[in-house]
C-alpha cells in the first residue's frame, strides 16, 4: 500500500536535507581553518580569522535550520530530542571539567583536546535518541 507525503512530511523532508548540506558545510569549514592555516595558507592570520567567521556563520545556519527541524516535529519526537540534549549536556558538563581538572592536575599526559569532548557529546547524543525512541515508542 502506497503511503500518501503529506505537505508536513515533505517539508520535514526539505528542512532535513537543508539541515544536512549545512552541517556539511560547517564540518568542511571547520576543517579548512584547523588544516588551512598550516597547510594552505601558512598561517596567515587575516585569511584563518575570515575563514573562521563563515565557519560561525555556517555552525549558526546548521542551529538556525536544527530549530526549524525541532518546530516541524510531533510532540513526543521533540520530547525524545529535548531529553536526549538535557542529558547529553549535563554529560558533557561533568565529563569536559572532570577532563579539565585532569589536565590541569597533570594526570594525564597529554593536554585535554576539544575534540575528544565533542566525540564525546556526540557519542552521549546518539546514545540517548537510540535509547529515547526505544523507550518511548
Amino acid at each position: 500500500m502506497e503511503t500518501l507525503k503529506t505537505p508536513l512530511k515533505i517539508h520535514r523532508r526539505q528542512v532535513l536535507r537543508q539541515l544536512a548540506i549545512w552541517t556539511l558545510l560547517w564540518v568542511l569549514t571547520e576543517a579548512l581553518v584547523v588544516f588551512g592555516y598550516r597547510e594552505l595558507w601558512n598561517e596567515i592570520r587575516w585569511i584563518t580569522a575570515l575563514t573562521l567567521a563563515v565557519n560561525v556563520i555556517l555552525g549558526l545556519g546548521m542551529v538556525w535550520n536544527y530549530r526549524k527541524l525541532m518546530n516541524l516535529l510531533d510532540e513526543l519526537e521533540q520530547k525524545i530530542q529535548l531529553e536526549s540534549m538535557g542529558i547529553t549536556l549535563g554529560l558533557t558538563l561533568v565529563a569536559g571539567v572532570g577532563y579539565s581538572v585532569l589536565d590541569i592536575t597533570n594526570l594525564i599526559p597529554s593536554d585535554a583536546e576539544i575534540g575528544n569532548l565533542v566525540f564525546f557529546m556526540a557519542i552521549c547524543y546518539i546514545a540517548c535518541i537510540l535509547i529515547n525512541t526505544r523507550r518511548y515508542s
